[in-house]
Parts: C-alpha cells; sequence; structure tokens
C-alpha cells in the first residue's frame, strides 16, 4: 500500500458540534492538493457524541479517515503524540476541530515544504477576546526568549512537518505545553523552519477546553523544559 502523500491530524474532546464539519471540510480541502490523503481524528475521551459521531464517519469515508479513540482524557498533548504516531503520511499537519482555520490555506504551504523541513503557521487578526491574546502574547515573548528563538505564534495550530522530522521528536507534553515543545525542540536540533501566516475564525460550536488555570501549569511546564533542553540549536 503507498504512503498517504499528506496526514491531517484533528484532535478532538467533547467537540460533537464541531467534529463532522471539521472532518468533511479537511477532506475537502486537502483532496485536490495531493495525490491521496488521510485523516487521522484522535478522540481524547470525549464524554459527548464526539467518538460515535467519527466512527460513523469513519464507515462513510472508508480508508479517508481513521479514528483513534482515548478511553478517558489524557490532554491534548498526547492526543497530538499518539495522532501523529499513528498517520501514515509523508507530511503530517495538525490542527483543532472547532472549524478556526479554513484548510484550504494549505495551499500555499504545500509547496515550502520543498525548501523547508516545517511550516509554522501564525494567526492573522486573531479572533479571541483581548485578554486572552494579552496572555498569549507575553507567553509567546517568554518562551522564544528562553528557547532563543523567533516565532511569531507558538501555540498556532496549524502546523505542517515533514514526517522525519517528527519521528525525531520526543513529544512528552500531555498538555497543552506541547505546541512550544514541539517548536523548541525543532528549533534546537536545527531542523529548517519557515513561518506563514493564516486567517483565524471565530469558534461557532462548543467551548473551548483551554482554560486560565492552564496558565500557571504552562509557565511551569515551559521552566522545566528550558532546564532539560536549554536554548543552544545542535545538528541533526
Amino acid at each position: 500500500m503507498t504512503s498517504p502523500s499528506l496526514s491531517v491530524v484533528l484532535p478532538a474532546y467533547n467537540e460533537k458540534e464541531n467534529i463532522e464539519r471539521a472532518v468533511k471540510d479537511a477532506s475537502a480541502a486537502v483532496a485536490p492538493l495531493v495525490d491521496n490523503y488521510e485523516i487521522v481524528a484522535v478522540d481524547d475521551g470525549s464524554e459527548d457524541e464526539t467518538g460515535a459521531i467519527l466512527n460513523r464517519l469513519e464507515r462513510e469515508m472508508n480508508s479517508c479517515l481513521r479514528v483513534v479513540h482515548h478511553p478517558r482524557n489524557i490532554g491534548y498533548g498526547a492526543a497530538l503524540r499518539n495522532g501523529f504516531n499513528a498517520a501514515l503520511g509523508q507530511l503530517i499537519f495538525y490542527t483543532d476541530s472547532d472549524n478556526q482555520f479554513d484548510l484550504t490555506e494549505l495551499r500555499s504551504f504545500l509547496p515550502l515544504m520543498k525548501d523547508w523541513d516545517a511550516v509554522l503557521g501564525y494567526r492573522k487578526d486573531r479572533q479571541d477576546h483581548f485578554l486572552r491574546r494579552s496572555i498569549s502574547y507575553c507567553y509567546n515573548l517568554f518562551a522564544c526568549t528562553a528557547f532563543g528563538m523567533s516565532v511569531r505564534d507558538l501555540n498556532c495550530s496549524f502546523k505542517l512537518f515533514r514526517r522525519e522530522v517528527l519521528e525525531s521528536i520526543t513529544i512528552e507534553s500531555d498538555n497543552f505545553f506541547v505546541d512550544t515543545e514541539l517548536v523548541a525542540r525543532l528549533h534546537r536540533a536545527g531542523w529548517r523552519y519557515t513561518q506563514k501566516g493564516v486567517l483565524h475564525y471565530p469558534r461557532t460550536g462548543g467551548r473551548t477546553t483551554v482554560r486560565f488555570s492552564d496558565v500557571p501549569r504552562t509557565f511551569l511546564a515551559l521552566a522545566r523544559m528550558r532546564l532539560r533542553i536549554g536554548r543552544t540549536s545542535p545538528e541533526k
């Protein structure tokens, strides 16, 4: 069996109002862009109908969709890690299942992979309230300083990687710190990456699982990661 050109990883937790559209829109967006593709949806122990909807879609879409189920909620980072492990594509992309991005924008990301190992999206005209944007800005500045990077939007969930990049990175985070860990490890290993803006849309269904109570834990995880991997960028 030929490996897919592209895997789209969609972590989901209690996204019954969004998951069907997220999967179908992802399929419609990437089908014209690559020879073959797969969508890997990870149900992170949802307590609503997300898992059941994904099971139905898996039957309807056959090989285009594969579903990974967690028996209980273990975290966004764990969902991404297991999605990456299940993905078979030569290129691996991930985004959230809340429909705040237009995946047709991958059209301008894919050609960049001729020259880069990863393309990191950043949100243009971010559709979040002022306090969340302010906290995110301060965190981004602090994290980039800690790891000696210059990345515009670490937590933007619109990222595309070569398969070998993700195979070389050990992801330890189970929570939302995973976005920062991914980029910090990418940077430290010396992989080539570039950044590109993408439009950001308001959430129209469901509720975000990010809470302000996550902020202290995220900063603590950042400090621990800084001690482990430092600021240097050795060659692969």
